[in-house]
């Protein structure tokens, strides 16, 4: 057996989800939108990317899963994720009122697989009537 600290480490979450963002990012700024914010944080919650994109503001959840247990990525952000990115998304429309004067849409981008080479842009993902 490899004693342990032989053996590879983990790879790092916080650096796969980044990874992840910064894909996200590019692929949304390949298809013409503009990075407005990226991690906006606020007490009850953080917001993965913030993008205007045919006039409208988006709210981009980035999600990341190696494997498709449990759904994979996209079944992953349910109710209760959805319900911390909408209050975290009224403190952001009270911080930035301006972005109040442009329709708002929820997205979500899933990246899946041990790589992440795997992108899908879920638009209309869910809106802000769930309760």
């Amino acid at each position: 057996s490899t004693p342990v600290w032989q053996q590879p480490s983990p790879p790092d979450r916080a650096a796969i989800g980044r990874h992840a963002e910064e894909r996200a990012a590019a692929l949304l700024e390949s298809q013409g939108a503009t990075i407005l914010m990226r991690n906006f944080r606020a007490r009850c919650g953080e917001l993965d990317l913030v993008a205007l994109h045919a006039g409208a503001v988006l709210v981009v959840e980035v999600r990341h899963r190696q494997r498709h247990e449990w759904g994979g990525a996209a079944a992953s952000v349910d109710a209760r994720k959805r319900q911390r990115i909408l209050r975290t998304t009224r403190r952001l429309l009270q911080c930035h009122p301006e972005l109040n004067r442009r329709p708002l849409r929820f997205d979500v981008i899933v990246c899946d697989g041990e790589t992440g080479s795997d992108l899908r842009w879920i638009r209309h993902a869910f809106d802000a009537s769930e309760r």
